[in-house]
């Protein structure tokens, strides 16, 4: 049976062990990026405005997540952002604090292994809900084979808030920008996909519950 652990990227060993996920899923796989060694900061334990997480089966890497705290969410003009028409930025920036999710990739072996992401999920999930932060925002690419975006909207609860043509990744591909409602979104997963929101909410159940009651949920 494998053995799937999930590790919060704080020394040498988890670096390196994130980073040759990097390099084989982001690097040679899809050619998104120049170099691997650019993506983590080798001070990434001082770091208080990204935190990365690293999976493994049995022992050895198979998946990585990102988060980054705070992001602006006004993008630069040359991303060439449309945002649906009901979108305001500003009012979603007073509406909630926001953690940009992303860097979300499984080595190609591992990718039939579900626990893996879900295990990414949860640990950076529940770091996002110990430091009260309220909503995550993401891009995904449209067409992308390997595209969570389905996933994302339908089983997650994600919403489409506009797209951008540009960004700092190395693809032609038309980002979809998405947002969620952490606490809106587990709610849905509660009542429709009890299994799914079992995984994922293990260990730091008890403190969702309070955040929901507290917000009337």
């Amino acid at each position: 049976m494998s053995r799937i652990e999930t590790f919060k990227v704080l020394d040498d060993q988890t670096r390196s062990q994130a980073l040759q996920v990097i390099e084989r899923v982001y690097h040679q796989e899809k050619n998104w990026i120049q170099a691997a060694d650019r993506e983590i900061p080798a001070n990434i334990a001082q770091s208080d405005r990204f935190s990365w997480f690293l999976a493994t089966v049995n022992d050895s890497p198979a998946g990585v997540i990102r988060l980054v705290y705070d992001p602006p969410l006004e993008l630069p003009p040359e991303c060439r952002v449309t945002l649906k028409k009901e979108i305001d930025l500003q009012e979603l920036a007073r509406r909630g604090r926001f953690v940009d999710i992303g860097r979300f990739m499984i080595l190609p072996e591992y990718r039939r292994k579900f626990l893996v992401a879900i295990r990414l999920m949860r640990i950076a999930v529940r770091e996002v809900i110990e430091r009260n932060y309220t909503h995550f925002i993401t891009d995904v690419f449209e067409g992308e084979p390997h595209s969570p975006l389905n996933f994302h909207t339908r089983i997650l609860g994600f919403e489409i808030i506009g797209s951008h043509l540009h960004g700092e990744l190395n693809c032609s591909l038309t980002r979809i920008i998405l947002t969620m409602d952490i606490l809106k979104a587990y709610q849905r997963l509660k009542m429709r996909r009890k299994r799914l929101y079992a995984s994922l909410t293990e260990g730091y159940r008890g403190l969702l519950e309070e955040k929901m009651v507290a917000n009337g949920l």
